[in-house]
């Protein structure tokens, strides 16, 4: 297939914890940057230029400082890195 040029995409599902409070979780979202389906209760998808651009999300500290307010929250996760290719019929 065609690789699509000019980005990729960096897709997060996860589902905190039962016991995390409504509220805290509508902060956690807010805060540095929507419901999905199966078991989880939110995606948050990121674009970015090229890998080395995900590579340098993965130690900014923003991110950083998203992840250390909301890893004692989350219950799981799968996150998915791909470079989109074009579908021909």
């Amino acid at each position: 297939m065609d690789e699509v040029k000019g980005f990729m995409r960096r897709v997060l599902l996860l589902k905190f914890k039962a016991e995390t409070a409504p509220d805290h979780v509508e902060r956690l979202i807010k805060d540095p940057i929507s419901s999905s389906s199966s078991s989880f209760t939110h995606v948050f998808e990121l674009m970015f230029e090229d890998a080395e651009g995900i590579a340098a999300y993965m130690v900014h500290p923003a991110h950083l400082e998203f992840h250390e307010r909301s890893w004692p929250h989350v219950e799981k996760i799968v996150v998915i890195n791909y470079k989109p290719t074009p579908f021909h019929t």
